[in-house]
Order: C-alpha cells, then structure tokens, then sequence
C-alpha cells in the first residue's frame, strides 16, 4: 500500500511540473490586452495575460495549503519545534547554537547543585545567627518571668544529668564538714540545691517588685511635672478660638443627614387584592361572633397576662430581642429630630404602665381573695347569702345592658341586597357615617374573589346605590352631605365593574330623555329636570373621564346637557338658575378637551339678553329657545336702583333646582343680579378657553354688542361694573385674531460673498453631490467587488477540494479492485492446484 501511495504522489508530482512547463511554453495561451488609446499617467495592469501559468500557481498554492489542511483534518497531534531560535530569522545559526549550548549547562548545573548551600548567605533563627548559636554565647530565654527554664545552675546540672559525680567529686575538694570532719549525702546535697534556688527566686522576685514601685514613682513624678510643663489657654482664648469656628456648610449639613439616614430593611411581601379580603372577611366574622355572643350574654374567655415566675438563680440564658430598640439620628432644616423620639418614648411608657397595671390588678385580686376569705370567716351564714344574692344581681344587671349595647351596635356582616327595597331597608333611620359602614361592610362581606356569584352582586349594588342617590336628591331637603359621602364608594365600585357601571349610567340617561320626550308629546315642549338629574351628571364628570374623544358614557351626557340648553325654555326664574347651573357642568365637562360647544355661547348670550330693558334697535339675531320667547324676556331686568346698591354677590344653593320659594321683591332683584354676575363669570372662562379659535370674534360678536350699550351696567353695582369691564376688556384682547398671509412679494435676500464652486466633470466616474456620498460609494463599490472575488475563489476551492475527493476515492477504488482481483486469481490457482491433486490420486 505505501509504494503504491509513493507511485500516486510521483505521478501527481510529475504531472504538475508538466503542466508547468507547458503553461511557461505554450504560446497559444498568452492573451493580449490592447488599448484603443494610450492615456498618460495612468498604469496599466494585465497587458498580457497567462491563464495556464496563474492557474498553475494557484493549483500549487492551494497543494501547499488546503490540500495540506484536508489531509490533517482528523489529525490531533501536531509537531511544534520548540527549540531556541528556529523560526527567528533574526537570529544567525551560531548564535542559536551558542543559546542552545548555555541553556543546556545552566539545567546541568542547577541538576548537579540543587542541595548545595551558599556560603555566603547568614541564616538567622529569630534573629540570631545560627553560627553565634552553636558557639551556644547567648542563650534564649523563656517567655516566663517567674521561672526562667532556659538558666539552669552548675551543680543543679550536674546533680541531675552528671549520675552526681562531679557533686561528690567537688564536695570531697572544697565542702566537708569542719566540725564532724564528715563529707555530706548525696540528699543533703540536693536540698542544699532546690533551697539555693528557691532563694535565687524570691531575690529575683523582690527586685521585680522594687523596679515595679520605681516605675510608678517616677510615673507619678512625671504626672506632677507635665501639669506645670503644660500651657493652659485661657477662657477668652477659647471663645475667641469658638466663634473663629466656621459654621457647617448646607452641603456638610445634607452629607451628615445623609450619614445618619434610616438604613432601607427588607418588608414583608406586599399582600394582593384576594389576601386582604380574605382577612378583612375572617376579621368581620370574628368580630361578628363576638357581638352575637354578648347578645346571647355568654361570658369572655378570659386570657389574662399572668405574670410568669422567675426563680433567684435564673440566669436569663433565653433572653431575646425581639425588636431593635436603637434610635436612628436625623435631621430638619439643620436641626435634629427629637420630637419624633419623645413621641415613640411616651408610647413606649405608656404600653409599659399599661401592663404594669395589670399585673399590679392581677396581684391586688389575687390578695383580695385572701382577704375575702378572712373577711368570711368573721361573717354569718344569713350576711354571705345576701351577699351572694347581690353579686348575682349586679352580674345579671351587667349582661343585660351589654346585651342591649351588643344589640344597637351594627353588624359585622351584610349579605348583598337582591332589591332596592332590601338596601333602603338597610340604611333606613341611620346616620351618614353608619349608612357608610353598612356599605363598606356589605363590600368586604362579597369581595369577588371570596365567591362567584359575588361579583353580580356587588354589580346590582351599584345600581342600587345610584338609584338611592336619586331618591336622596328628590328629599325635601335633598340630603346633599350623604350623596357627597356616597360618591367615593360608587368610585370604587366604578373602578372594579367599569363596563357594568357604564351600562346602568347609560340606562339611567335613556329613561330621562324618554321622559322628556313624552312630555315634549304632552305639553308641547321640554322642561328642565330636577336635582336628581344635575346630580347624576355631576357624578359622571367624577366616576369617568371627561377628555376622551368619545365616551360610551361622557359622550351622550354632553348631547344630552346640549339638548337641554337648545329645546328646554326658559320662562322663570328658575329655569334660568337651571340653565346656568347646566352651563356650569358643561365647562367642567370641556375643561381639559377645550371642545367646542355652540350651544353654551347662545344660551349665555341669552341669558344677557334678558337683561336689556329696551329691544328696538338689537344688531344681532337670537336662536331657539330665545328668539320664539317674547313675554318672558325682561326676566333679568332690574328696574329699582336702590336694590342693586343692597346686593352682595352670593352663590346659588342647589334647592333652588327643585323649588323656588316666594320671596320679596328686593331678594327677586338680588337673584337677578346674582344670575347675571354668574352669566359674566361663565362668559369670562369661556373666553379664556376658546380665545385661540379663529372665529372666536364672530361667535362672541352678540355678546360684545350687549356689553357694549344694550345692558345698562351704570344701573348695577360697582362688583358687577367692574365684571363686566373685565369681560369687555377680555373680549376685545382674544378677539383680535391676526390670521397668517401670503406677502405680496417676494422678499429680496441679501448678497452673499461666498464663492462660486463650479465642479469639473470628469470622465468615467460617478458624480455625486458630495465628497462623503462619493467615498460612500467607492466603499460599496469596493465591498462588491471583493465580494465577488472571496465568492469566486471559495468556489475554486471547493472544485478544488472535490477533485482531490474524487481522486482520492478513485485511488481507494482501484487499489481494492486490485487486491479483489489479486484474491480471485490465488483462489483460482488454489483450486486448480486441488483439482490436478485430485486428478492423480484417482
């Protein structure tokens, strides 16, 4: 197999450098590329082209490279020369050498001398030399002050280590017994030792006491001489030194507030919507449990604190801390906080007192039965029977009234009115603040998340509730504090049914414009409705919003407000009170969408109109429903002058929408007055709201004219002169509308010193506006083309690629044909080796 690879390899080897030599001598395929004109300047590449010789070069860079690379595709040892210098050109060969060499000798030598020590280098053992310690000069002592283990005696030495040789050996020289003539014991030796040391010791002992007393003596000395030693600054210096000192900057003062800030702690989950009703609702039970048994005069279970014993040798050992009583410092406009502190001081005194008490009432009744049983003991059997008797009594007395207070109290738990009847029924001969609680109650007891038929429930309440509104308005006198107390619970209602709510306030504006409309059958024409009716639209300005485009619920208010002030006439007193009052809900309802209302303008010019004493000359034209009433145009008119000097500006109570009583005729001047001084005030907001519109002085152009000569303001008080200047005034500053024109000619610009830039075309290039949209260009142009080339040379490689496949699987194919071929022709001649065998034995 590998002299057959070897044969493939010289083959393809000479078949390549053939090819080459053809491509460098075949002059067929040289190609010439000739230009029409020779241009100066300009270089010219590819004159000749040799496609044989590039492609041929190319074949050979791609044998070198790629071929190699897919060769060793499935190959992961890779051999990396590592030796000094080999692929640095840099470096000459001796060099390398020399490198190498050095190298070599260094590992030797660090091999050979791994163990061996430098003779220079002083080893230290806490900083002493080893060599100073061998000559064993210095020895070091023991950390001990009492003993001193390192310092042993001679003869303790000797006595212990010597076998007592050189004890005996130096007793026999110099220490014998001068009376008795006796040489002494080895024990008497050696009590002569330990008592030798022992006196060693309390010498040493003294001496440590006698250094320790002088060192407080001259600490003491030292005391005495640094008071005289130092300089005592006087007590005008330290004022001086006190006032020099600058005050805290507004930047230190927020830095220490910042320092001394409450640290952020980690709470506890916030609980969702179903949590909180499901306590709320275990809470109204408990709670209602408790009220049905005091009713049935069934006594408390009494858990009491009693005070827990605590023996004399308790230790305290499971003593926690259950909160963190530190105070955190803090600080206002440069000044702590101390009020805050106190505050939480007190209540945290008076809890303290609280549960000191009780314990002081546990302990006296605990002593009062002591006492009663001793009192007992002096009284007579007839004495306790009455005395029980009593007790009796006062207890029964005591559970009766509970009893009557638990059943005035209000229960803890409503079901959800089926009816209206059921709700009036429950909020029958109650207060405000407790119709609020029954309702507040009836919430909690059918939260939707507690059951599944709650939440129609709490739908039908709300219509309930609007519909007790309406009752409540119709009153005489409207109950006008209960209806405002009751319009936050219909929010909230609104808030968690909105397309419910807007279903029942639609209805409730379907049956009044049917009302209308029958009577309009009857009567001829519409009048204006009642409290209830400026109330429920009221309400819808409060429960949706007024700035949508269109609203299911705000759009047909507002055509139904607009109906009103153009069908609706206005024949009394009070039907302009009506008006006016429509005409305020109107503003509120356009007040952030500034629409226009046609409607409110002509109902107010109106209403102006009905103070003009004299109509024969008017200069403008009225609408429906003013221009077909004439009887009833001097409504306003205020003839006597002595009763606009008595008038005082007022507001409207709103019982005046359902009944106006009859009153003098200085009051009936003095609510003429008061409707124009409220007309002016709503002319005023709408010119300051429409003021922007173009054709603002066209719509208002009737009420100019009124204002100007037609009303007689010299008539009325000087409050309402000065209104009515204030309005003029208004009206003639947002009247003056400039609308934007065309001039007539064209304005001449002014001349310019910059140079004219004529650019020069330039044959064969792409002209464009700009330089940077030029190099914009050339860039795409340039990212194509090398495109372009990166695809066509990936595709060569792949063709590449595949015909050394496609040689390489051809090779495989031939080399097992052969051995194929080779194993048939042994496997024939075996067989044939067998037949003639066969043949000569038979």
């Amino acid at each position: 197999m590998g002299k057959a690879k070897r044969k493939g390899t010289l083959a393809a080897a000479a078949a390549s450098a053939k090819t080459d030599a053809m491509a460098q001598s075949n002059p067929f395929e040289v190609k010439v590329n000739k230009q029409k004109f020779q241009i100066l300047g300009r270089k010219t590449r590819h004159d000749v082209g040799r496609p044989g010789v590039m492609r041929s070069r190319a074949h050979k860079k791609r044998t070198q490279t790629l071929l190699k690379e897919f060769k060793e595709r499935g190959k992961s040892n890779v051999f990396k020369d590592k030796r000094i210098g080999e692929y640095d050109n840099k470096i000459s060969p001796e060099e390398k050498m020399m490198k190498r060499f050095a190298l070599e000798q260094q590992k030797k030598f660090e091999k050979e001398h791994i163990f061996n020590l430098n003779e220079e280098e002083d080893l230290t053992h806490y900083g002493h030399s080893l060599a100073d310690i061998e000559k064993l000069d210095d020895i070091i002592d023991s950390d001990s002050d009492t003993e001193e283990k390192g310092m042993l005696s001679e003869e303790l030495t000797a006595a212990h280590f010597g076998g007592g040789g050189l004890l005996r050996k130096k007793s026999l020289t110099g220490q014998q017994d001068e009376a008795s003539g006796q040489t002494k014991s080895r024990k008497e030796l050696i009590e002569e030792l330990i008592a030798k040391s022992k006196q060693e010791k309390r010498e040493r002992q003294t001496q440590r006491e006698n250094t320790l007393e002088l060192t407080e003596k001259l600490n003491s000395d030292w005391k005495e001489i640094q008071s005289f030693l130092l300089h005592r600054t006087s007590r005008s210096e330290t004022e001086k030194q006190v006032e020099e000192k600058p005050k805290p900057d507004e930047y230190d003062m927020i830095v220490r507030e910042l320092g001394f800030e409450m640290k952020v702690q980690p709470s506890n989950r916030m609980k969702t919507e179903e949590e909180v009703a499901k306590e709320e609702k275990e809470r109204l039970l408990k709670l209602e449990a408790d009220r049905l048994r005091r009713m049935r005069g069934e006594d408390e279970l009494e858990t009491k604190k009693t005070p827990k014993h605590i023996s004399a040798d308790d230790l305290a050992d499971g003593f926690l801390l259950d909160k963190d009583d530190r105070h955190f410092l803090s600080y206002k406009d440069g000044k702590p906080n101390i009020e805050e502190d106190e505050n939480e001081r007190n209540e945290k005194e008076e809890e303290g007192s609280e549960e000191e008490s009780e314990v002081e009432s546990e302990s006296v009744d605990s002593y009062s039965d002591c006492e009663d049983d001793v009192e007992e003991a002096h009284i007579s059997e007839p004495q306790k029977r009455q005395m029980k008797c009593n007790k009796k009594t006062l207890q029964t007395k005591g559970q009766s009234s509970a009893r009557e207070a638990a059943k005035l109290e209000l229960p803890y738990l409503f079901d959800a009115p089926d009816s209206f009847e059921q709700l009036k029924a429950l909020l029958s001969e109650k207060t405000v603040e407790e119709q609020l609680l029954v309702i507040e109650r009836i919430q909690k007891s059918n939260h939707p998340s507690l059951a599944v038929g709650n939440k129609a429930k709490l739908e039908k309440l709300f219509a309930f509730l609007l519909e007790y509104v309406g009752e409540l308005a119709c009153m005489e006198p409207p109950e006008l504090k209960a209806i405002d107390s009751l319009v936050p619970t219909l929010y909230n209602l609104c808030q968690m049914f909105p397309k419910a709510a807007s279903n029942h306030v639609k209805f409730i504006l379907q049956d009044a414009v049917h009302d209308l409309e029958k009577i309009q059958e009857v009567k001829g024409c519409m009048p204006f409705p009642g409290l209830n009716m400026f109330i429920y639209l009221k309400i819808i300005a409060a429960l949706f919003p007024t700035s949508d485009f269109w609203h299911p619920v705000v759009t047909p208010s507002v055509v139904y407000m607009s109906l009103l002030l153009t069908k609706c006439p206005v024949t009394t007193l009070q039907d302009v009170i009506r008006g006016l009052c429509i005409c305020c809900l109107f503003l509120e309802y356009v007040s952030l969408s500034q629409r226009f209302v046609p409607e409110l303008i002509n109902f107010l010019s109106g209403i102006l109109h009905m103070a003009v004493p004299n109509r024969k000359e008017q200069g403008y034209t009225l609408i429906y429903p003013f221009g077909s009433i004439k009887n009833q145009l001097d409504l306003l008119v205020v003839s006597e002058k002595a009763d606009s000097e008595t008038w005082q500006k007022q507001s409207f109570p709103l019982h005046m929408i359902n009944r106006l009583k009859e009153k003098s005729r200085t009051e009936m001047n003095h609510l003429r007055l008061s409707c124009l001084s409220l007309c002016l005030d709503l002319i005023k907001r709408c010119t300051a709201l429409y003021g922007s519109l173009p054709s603002f002085h066209e719509i208002v152009q009737p009420i100019e004219i009124l204002l100007s000569g037609h009303i007689p303001v010299k008539q009325y008080p000087k409050l309402l002169q000065e209104l009515c200047d204030d309005v003029r005034k208004q009206l003639k500053v947002k009247g003056q509308y400039c609308p934007l024109v065309c001039e007539k000619k064209k304005p001449v610009p002014l001349k310019l010193f910059t140079p004219k830039i004529v650019k020069v075309l330039e044959f064969g290039r792409k002209q464009e506006s700009n330089k940077k949209e030029q190099e914009r260009k050339r860039l795409i142009h340039k990212h194509k083309r090398e495109l372009k080339g990166a695809v066509h040379e990936i595709r060569k490689d792949n063709q590449f690629l595949a015909r050394m496949q496609l040689a390489e699987t051809m090779e495989r194919d031939s080399e097992r044909k052969r051995k194929v071929k080779q194993l048939f022709s042994s496997l024939a001649q075996q067989e044939g080796d067998w037949k003639a065998m066969k043949r000569k034995k038979f």
